[in-house]
């Protein structure tokens, strides 16, 4: 199987999932939520827990279960990141923000909704495991939490406004997008009775250079092809390419890849996806 059919594998039963958990509802917000969260996306996180368990032979069922609860807090993070007090932008993933089509107030509720789904879906969907289940809830949320996502956040909009060094920065992509991404490795590994901690130099690498990948895309890329409206330069953003300069940028890129590939270099062939997803992630254009 080559990597786009098997990520396309991954993203089929995440997709299929999440429509079932979201379900249908005239709620208004539950429409809202699903108008996120059914709006497609490249599927990182939730694709990196199924295949971190899968390389441990797991219980994909569980993973499943634990990817679509990581993609639900990220699809929460986005829609508040959108709105008017944080980056303030009209276009995610190529169409009108939340707030842009169901108002402001109902677009910080569906990222409530979808924060409180998430652990709504660990607890009651089957297949349950109490242990299991019970591990999974407490990474998710305090990876995504005050010291992780959410403390990433603050740290941005402080640095929008004092001004970023390169301290900050790497403070800022290592909880705004490297917790999340590092709670997907311990999904994944929780999934599958292993060592919570197995994946951590793979997951932590991979989610500085997919931040720095970011970085270098929000100035050499396009809105269209980046389905957004704000450039980072137009909010002020505290980024890799701002503080180190675009080659420096380029340069850590090559570095975490290159660190994260030999950090699963103990899985073998079982560890063919992960190498082969950030080989993708490094040479990616969206």
């Amino acid at each position: 199987m080559t990597f786009n059919e098997k990520y396309t594998e991954y993203t089929d039963k995440i997709n299929n999932r999440l429509e079932k958990a979201i379900g249908e509802s005239d709620e208004i917000t539950y429409r809202a939520m699903a108008y996120s969260l059914l709006a497609g996306g490249k599927r990182i996180r939730p694709a990196l827990v199924l295949a971190c368990c899968e390389a441990l032979d797991g219980d994909m069922e569980l993973a499943l279960k634990y990817a679509c609860a990581i993609e639900m807090i990220h699809t929460y993070s986005l829609i508040h990141d959108d709105l008017p007090c944080m980056d303030n932008d009209s276009l995610r993933r190529g169409r009108p923000t939340n707030h842009m089509v169901y108002g402001e107030a109902q677009a910080l509720l569906a990222g409530d909704g979808l924060l409180n789904l998430a652990a709504e879906h660990i607890g009651g969907t089957e297949p349950h495991n109490a242990e299991k289940d019970i591990k999974a809830v407490f990474r998710l949320f305090s990876s995504s939490g005050a010291m992780g996502m959410i403390g990433g956040q603050a740290d941005d909009i402080f640095a929008e406004a004092h001004g970023a060094t390169k301290e900050l920065v790497e403070k800022i992509h290592n909880r705004k997008t490297g917790a999340l991404i590092r709670a997907a490795g311990e999904l994944g590994a929780i999934a599958a009775g292993a060592r919570e901690d197995i994946f951590h130099d793979y997951t932590a690498h991979l989610g500085l250079a997919f931040q720095i990948r970011d970085d270098i895309l929000d100035v050499e890329s396009s809105a269209e092809t980046l389905g957004k409206s704000n450039s980072d330069a137009d909010n002020n953003k505290a980024t890799f390419v701002s503080v180190y300069g675009l080659e420096e940028a380029k340069r850590r890129l090559g570095e975490e890849t290159a660190m994260a590939l030999e950090a699963i270099g103990a899985l073998g062939e079982k560890g063919w996806f992960l190498r082969e997803l950030a080989d993708y992630l490094l040479n990616r254009n969206s």
